[in-house]
């Protein structure tokens, strides 16, 4: 899965990063709500594993700026303040579960297996404009048309899908995709250009986009 944990004390933030990845997940970290608050919208996480005392912005405040711009991942607070007004307070401001802190690893992971369990139930099928992504099935479809993609293009797409209308970070990208593997922002834009040929084609609206120095969102556009 791909995690974002925001989290101001580095030495929880590490802790919590190497046994995720340890686990097999790609994990982002930052380490105040604002940086936090961008990493969101700008890329996809199956799951937002967020402090509520942060520099800048609060956890609070990012949960609820989150679900004002339908930022449906699932996000699980954690703090040391288990009184029961605070966690009215977070769930109240959008958030799906809460975790105090102290806490035990094994929790955590049960804690993010269930929430990101429910998320994938209700989401077998990614969609936009045309465009459909079956990710049991793995097949992926442009009106009536059925893409041959690659295992690896898939995942690409998958990846825009799940951050529609928002821009994906190259370097978010390829940690998605490639996890620890070398891959550079030339051989991306190679694998971007091959997907690009089979789901933008002559006639059809041109979905993949590229916002130079940054990334790739999937948003409607031109002819």
């Amino acid at each position: 899965m791909r995690i974002l944990v925001v989290e101001d004390d580095r030495d929880v933030a590490e802790y919590v990063r190497r046994q995720l990845v340890e686990e097999g997940h790609t994990v982002t970290v930052c380490h105040d709500g604002a940086a936090g608050l961008r990493a969101a919208e700008l890329s996809a996480f199956d799951i937002i594993l967020l402090d509520v005392m942060l520099p800048f912005m609060d956890g609070l405040e990012v949960t609820r700026r989150l679900r004002r711009e339908h930022v449906r991942t699932p996000i699980l607070l954690l703090t040391a303040r288990d009184a029961p007004d605070e966690i009215v307070r977070g769930l109240d401001a959008g958030a799906d579960d809460y975790l105090t802190k102290p806490f035990s690893f094994e929790v955590l992971l049960a804690r993010i297996r269930a929430r990101t369990r429910a998320s994938a139930a209700n989401e077998p099928a990614l969609r936009f404009a045309d465009l459909v992504l079956d990710t049991e099935k793995h097949e992926a479809w442009r009106g009536k048309r059925q893409l041959s993609l690659t295992r690896t293009e898939f995942s690409i797409l998958e990846c825009l899908l799940r951050s529609a209308g928002r821009v994906v970070a190259r370097d978010c990208l390829i940690e998605t995709v490639w996890g620890e593997r070398d891959i550079t922002h030339n051989n991306l834009e190679v694998f971007i250009r091959f997907l690009r040929s089979k789901v933008d084609t002559a006639g059809e609206s041109k979905l993949i986009h590229t916002e130079r120095g940054i990334g790739y969102c999937l948003r409607s556009g031109a002819l």
